[in-house]
């Protein structure tokens, strides 16, 4: 390829812009992108992240070519970066929106048997473990280079459509430097992503002592004839006053209901004022007053009228 098939530099800024009007052209599409936020600094932080960065870091095969990843993700410039099983998506904005696929193979079997066998009695919790709460043997078996967790170079195989014809191009390493990013908010994607369980480095841990599922000989089983000759023992009788009766459920006790009493609350009683006794009239009194009682005054008749008596008829003789 020639010098004159590259496109022209795009400075930070431009590439910001580009990526900005990107993501929102994707999001106004359906797409959801999960980007890398821009910072300045350590690029991982926890203990993930980090075992991540210093394990691509140890091999010569990437030194020359991570530097400008490095900054490439600092910027910003990883729009997208999805970690699926075995397999990386991402989107770089450079001069033009590139997009690169990272393929890791899943961890041996009998590796990972190893791990698990060498660091589950140190590992008392899931919780722990994703917190990065390892001792300090855990955590180098776990890193060891070819037999530990991570991968090496040539558990890595990945594509990018930019026109650099580099083994490595900076929009490759810039995603490689998202994945240790990422692993510091989600720790258990490295697990998905070497297609292993983590649960399995606790388990060997809590799984206790196994249980055997061969039942007794028969000819080894006393019966309860055999049992009543040895001891002497009526089998019948001794299970009648051994054997406790059955439990019953106690019944369940009724709670009284108090809807009754709500909906037809009891009125107090009103009290009624009760009146003082009044004093008896004098004799005079009572008798003037029972002379003009209004029922004596329209008893009597205005008029008088007075009786004439009768002549008593003579029969004539």
């Amino acid at each position: 390829m020639s010098f004159w098939s590259y496109k022209p530099y795009v400075s930070v800024g431009e590439r910001q812009k580009l990526a900005e009007k990107a993501a929102a052209k994707a999001k106004k599409a359906g797409a959801v992108y999960s980007p890398i936020a821009p910072s300045r600094g350590a690029i991982a932080k926890t203990v993930w992240g980090k075992a991540w960065c210093d394990n691509l870091e140890q091999y010569s095969d990437y030194e020359s070519r991570l530097p400008r990843g490095r900054t490439y993700m600092r910027n910003g410039s990883v729009i997208d970066l999805q970690l699926k099983a075995g397999q990386v998506q991402a989107r770089v904005m450079g001069s033009s929106l590139y997009t690169i696929s990272v393929t890791i193979k899943p961890v041996a079997a009998s590796q990972w048997r190893a791990i698990c066998a060498d660091c589950s009695a140190s590992i008392d919790s899931l919780v722990e473990l994703l917190q990065g709460k390892l001792a300090a043997p855990v955590m180098a078996r776990i890193t060891t280079p070819k037999t530990g967790l991570f991968p090496v170079p040539s558990d890595i195989s990945f594509d990018c459509d930019c026109p650099d014809w580099a083994g490595m191009c900076k929009h490759v390493a810039a995603v490689l430097y998202g994945v240790g990013a990422r692993l510091d908010q989600q720790p258990e994607l490295l697990f998905k992503l070497r297609l292993v369980d983590a649960k399995d480095l606790v388990a060997q841990a809590v799984g206790g002592l196994p249980t055997s599922s061969k039942k007794p000989v028969s000819s080894k089983v006393l019966k309860g004839a055999e049992l009543a000759d040895m001891f002497g023992l009526d089998m019948g009788e001794v299970e009648a006053e051994v054997m406790p009766k059955p439990l019953q459920k106690p019944k369940a006790r009724v709670k009284p209901t108090v809807k009754a009493a709500v909906k037809n609350p009891v009125k107090p009683a009103v009290k009624t004022k009760v009146k003082a006794p009044t004093k008896p009239m004098p004799k005079t009194a009572a008798k003037d007053a029972a002379k003009t009682s209004p029922q004596k005054l329209a008893t009597k008749p205005s008029v008088k009228v007075k009786k004439v008596a009768s002549k008593k008829k003579v029969p004539v003789k």
